[in-house]
């Protein structure tokens, strides 16, 4: 396939878990990736070479989303690298470094967890919905999308992780809102929320997680992979869902059901 045919994705966070799995699925259908870090260069380029193994092509590109420059940067350098920008996938984001009781959080983990996790996510799809945009006009794509990952903690508190919680709770309006505002241009916007998955943030509370998760703390009772989520981006991003905007996909094992 000539590489300005393959539709182009640019996958945030994309250096291990979540993120990998996503730009590995996205690669699986023929999908140019351009694979973000922030830190961790040795593991983007890991993830390059699973891109490639699995049928995709890619370009790593270094970028912290918390700065503007940096969004500015990272979206130019996926335009140079493919030429095109059809779907963006907000999967960049962290914990705050230290657990601690919500009375004693400190503003200063307030505003760094806020600034990975919404405030960089929301200016960098402002910036590249204005691509898609005229993308689209020209005709060099046809089908443009947003895909925001979330979290679980959207509606579950933890009051360890305040910041967490605000920020992903926070994402979900935000995901409603590109979903309104951008439709009119054809541009469809999702969220894909994860429970508890394998991943490197999770792994500290590994004990915990599997004391609740033997409990029954979800319907189906195992640990979430990160495959799981790159399935279901890789389904949003195939066109499973063109009469859908806006909408919440929970892949946390049934968590978020009212049970009794």
């Amino acid at each position: 396939m000539s590489e300005s045919k393959r539709q182009a994705a640019l996958v945030t966070g994309a250096s291990r878990g979540i993120g990998r799995a996503i730009a590995v699925a996205l690669a699986g259908q023929g999908w140019a990736v351009a694979i973000n870090y922030q830190s961790n260069a040795a593991a983007a380029g890991d993830t390059l070479a699973q891109v490639r193994a699995a049928g995709g092509t890619g370009a790593v590109i270094q970028a912290d989303i918390a700065g503007a420059a940096d969004r500015e940067r990272l979206l130019r350098e996926t335009l140079a690298h493919f030429g095109r920008l059809d779907l963006l996938v907000n999967n960049a984001g962290m914990a705050p470094r230290q657990r601690i009781d919500m009375l004693q959080m400190s503003e200063a983990s307030y505003d760094e967890v806020m600034a990975v996790n919404l405030k960089g996510p929301f200016f960098l799809t402002q910036a590249a919905a204005r691509i898609m945009i005229d993308l689209r006009a020209a005709g060099t794509i046809d089908t443009p999308m947003i895909v925001n990952i979330g979290s679980m903690s959207a509606y579950t508190s933890s009051t360890s992780r305040a910041e967490y919680c605000l920020s992903k709770a926070g994402m979900g309006m935000m995901t409603a809102l590109y979903a309104d505002r951008l439709a009119e241009y054809g541009i469809n916007v999702y969220e894909v929320r994860p429970g508890i998955i394998d991943t490197d943030m999770t792994s500290a509370a590994k004990s915990r997680y599997d004391k609740r998760i033997a409990e029954g703390l979800a319907p189906i009772a195992r640990w979430g992979q990160p495959e799981d989520v790159g399935r279901a981006v890789a389904a949003i991003a195939a066109g499973a869902l063109p009469f859908s905007t806006g909408e919440v996909i929970n892949v946390d094992g049934g968590i978020h059901l009212q049970r009794l």
